[in-house]
């Protein structure tokens, strides 16, 4: 049995294509705005008040400008991994987000864009990632900025429920989830 851990969830801060309606999915170079950078700091003062022992990072700049912020602030250095990233989109990338209702099928957990990822890929990417982490903890407690359905993908895992049963809320970006693991 695994020793458990906590897991400090930071969804990094608004991004340039947040702000625009546009789907990101694993588009890398987009970067925070100026209240990104602000909820960034703001996340980064509750990381720091809750003492994470390590920082992870999705390697994609949004996540990594974030954890920059959650670096200074706590006075971690931080590494970062593929697997934290966003769901993969494929085609769909940079498209505005409202002509998606009529593309995408939502209700299928295994249907995913060309070039894109399902939802049962993103949860099996975490899935593994989390068992590894559980493994291995750098810590007792684990600060992991990342990105919105990664976040939904590990409450799925953490609950035990597979990616048909993900969380259907968002958490709003800059913000920092809770999450007991390795039970």
């Amino acid at each position: 049995m695994a020793t458990p851990i906590t897991l400090l969830l930071v969804r990094h801060g608004q991004s340039e294509w947040n702000a625009a309606g546009r789907m990101q999915g694993q588009t890398a170079h987009v970067p925070l705005t100026q209240l990104g950078h602000r909820q960034a700091e703001v996340a980064a003062e509750e990381l720091a008040g809750l003492r994470p022992g390590a920082l992870l990072s999705s390697d994609l700049l949004r996540a990594v400008q974030t954890a920059e912020h959650c670096a200074r602030t706590t006075g971690l250095t931080f590494t970062t991994t593929p697997a934290l990233r966003e769901q993969g989109y494929g085609v769909l990338e940079g498209r505005p987000s409202h002509e998606l209702w009529d593309v995408v099928d939502w209700s299928d957990a295994h249907w995913s864009a060309d070039g894109g990822e399902s939802l049962a890929e993103l949860h099996a990417r975490v899935a593994a990632f989390l068992t590894q982490l559980c493994a291995e903890p750098p810590a007792d407690v684990v600060a992991l900025v990342t990105h919105g359905d990664t976040i939904r993908a590990a409450q799925a895992v953490a609950a035990g429920l597979g990616p048909d049963a993900m969380p259907a809320i968002t958490p709003h970006n800059g913000s920092v989830t809770r999450l007991e693991v390795c039970e």
